[in-house]
């Protein structure tokens, strides 16, 4: 039965794994040393070697010469622990048991004995999965296990694992690979394979898994498939989908040309192609990041994933661009990229990004900008004449005062009006009309007025505004302001304190109270008991019931003197 390259040539000896240097010499030191804890944590990317390694090390720790760190693959420990299976390696996937039954039935495993080897090791997979009352119940057996168990914990998502378990274990994090190691390892796999893979394949194939040993694997067990023993780049890049660079050089001609057809011509061929327009603005933004770090690093750059014949036509390419040119690229290719992933046309999207980097490429910097205007002293060939037009006739001048002094002018004239005289009831009962009081009304305007220009002046516009439609009188030496709920907000005691002072010079009592303003002039006089003495009189002739009165309303039926 066929084997897929990633399982047929899978890693027996820590030699054998692909970068991790990190890991690999500390369990090397670990083993060598006899100082085998009983948990680990193996964190990292997909594809990077975590499972790998801890089948390697249940081989050292249960290897018939060991513990070793060179495990001799032909006992019958090294073939179970190759195999992932047996009485002594256990290998549980997380993600199918993650209940706490399942660790339940784990605590009753663990209490048993090996039975052919010196450790019983627990390969844990997708750990993260695990629900954390399966964690608790998990919690005490990891803190103090028998002798002779290990836990492997293998997950790509560290930051769920609870920080009770963590911190019962030792945490590896493995890296991802980098783009030369990914190729050496596909280059010793088609050997053993006998596959023939040029560089160019190789480098696809490498760049499409991200980092990833398995995936860069997997695509080349794709490729196999498709191509059969010998791969090229195009035909490899054809399969994975993936664009070339002479497509995506076509992008930088258009920009260096400031040729937009020709980009519209590119988003044309894309979609003709079937090609995903998503995928290649992705590649783009990608391309422009080579392009950036082969203008700022050279072509001898690691941190480009390409071959050394791309990274040189890279470099070539990039030397027509300044940094500041291709970071306004990258940038704009990652807001296209950002745009098209919610975009319900996609073609039209693509189609004004890449115009949008045409005309980007038009910018000039300031300093540029400036040297190309003329000096002052210059006299510069005056330009053509424009045609003759019919200038339209000018506006007459303004005359009279501005819009903002009218409307001041009229809130004054009617702040300043006297208010109606409200009509005074008559018949037998009702009582004598009170004499107008002209000296109360306009002392009373004459505050408003005051407070009002004061206000104005102290830059409170707010308080002037509520002053406005307030009713204001001054009352045995305390100034009454009788304000709506509304416009009492605004009326602030230190504030209108302020404007009395500003005023007068000296400072006086404020009172705000809260109701209706009403009219300067009194109310009508209510109707009051038959019997009109001069007590009532007195009573009813009183400053303080007037503006009781005046404030509250109400009808008065008796009025009784205390001196009787």
């Amino acid at each position: 039965m066929y084997q897929v390259i990633a399982r047929k040539y899978r890693p027996q000896t820590f030699q054998d794994v692909v970068n991790q240097e990190h890991v690999k010499t500390t369990l090397e030191n670990a083993i060598a040393q006899n100082r085998i804890a009983h948990g680990y944590i193996f964190s990292g990317q997909r594809g990077t070697g975590k499972t790998t390694v801890a089948r390697i090390m249940a081989r050292c720790v249960n290897c018939v010469n060991g513990p070793t760190t060179t495990p001799c693959g032909v006992c019958a420990n090294c073939i179970e622990a190759s195999s992932g299976g047996g009485m002594n390696v256990i290998e549980i996937d997380a993600a199918s048991n993650r209940g706490i039954n399942e660790m339940r039935e784990l605590n009753q495993s663990v209490r048993q004995r090996p039975a052919s080897a010196r450790f019983k090791v627990f390969i844990v997979d997708e750990a993260h999965q695990i629900t954390t009352d399966a964690f608790n119940a998990l919690l005490k057996t990891i803190e103090e296990p028998p002798e002779w168990v290990i836990f492997i914990l293998c997950t790509t998502e560290s930051h769920k694992i609870p920080a009770t378990i963590a911190s019962r274990c030792q945490h590896f994090s493995f890296r991802s690979v980098d783009f030369e190691d990914l190729t050496q390892r596909m280059a010793w796999s088609c050997e053993q394979a006998g596959i023939e893979a040029d560089p160019g394949a190789l480098a696809v194939l490498a760049a499409a898994g991200e980092g990833s040993v398995r995936d860069s694997l997997s695509a080349l067990d794709q490729a196999i498939a498709c191509c059969g023993n010998k791969l090229n780049a195009a035909d490899v890049r054809a399969l994975l989908g993936a664009f070339s660079i002479e497509l995506l050089e076509k992008i930088t001609h258009a920009l260096t040309g400031s040729d937009s057809r020709r980009m519209l011509e590119v988003v044309d061929e894309l979609e003709r192609n079937g090609q995903n327009l998503q995928h290649f603005s992705r590649e783009l933004a990608r391309y422009f990041r080579n392009l950036l770090v082969a203008r700022i690093s050279g072509p001898e750059t690691r941190l480009i994933a390409a071959s050394p014949a791309q990274r040189e036509k890279l470099a070539a390419i990039a030397r027509s661009f300044s940094e500041e040119d291709l970071t306004r690229y990258l940038q704009l290719s990652l807001d296209l990229f950002r745009d098209l992933q919610f975009s319900l046309q996609p073609r039209f999207h693509l189609e004004i990004g890449l115009v949008r980097l045409v005309h980007a490429g038009r910018l000039l910097p300031i300093e540029q900008a400036l040297a190309q205007v003329e000096p002052a002293g210059a006299s510069p060939a005056p330009p053509p004449a424009p045609p003759p037009r019919v200038a339209a006739p000018a506006p007459p001048p303004r005359t009279g005062p501005s819009p903002f002094e009218a409307d001041r002018a009229r809130k004054t004239s009617a702040m300043a009006a006297p208010p109606p005289k409200e009509p005074q009831s008559s018949g037998a009962n009702a009582l004598a009309p009170e004499p107008a009081r002209p000296t109360e009304a306009a002392a009373v305007s004459d505050w408003r007025q005051k407070l009002h220009t004061a206000l104005m002046e102290l830059g409170l516009p707010f308080t002037a505004d509520a002053v406005e439609n307030a009713t204001i009188a001054e009352v045995k030496g305390e100034l009454q302001v009788t304000a709506s709920k509304s416009d009492s907000l605004a009326l602030r005691a230190e504030d209108l304190s302020k404007a009395v002072k500003h005023i007068t010079g000296r400072d006086m009592r404020i009172k705000v109270i809260i109701g209706d303003p009403g009219q300067i002039a009194q109310p009508l006089a209510k109707p009051v008991a038959t019997d009109e003495d001069n007590a009532t009189s007195r009573a009813l002739a009183n400053p303080e019931v007037q503006r009781f009165r005046e404030v509250f309303g109400g009808e008065i039926r008796k009025v009784r003197n205390l001196k009787e």
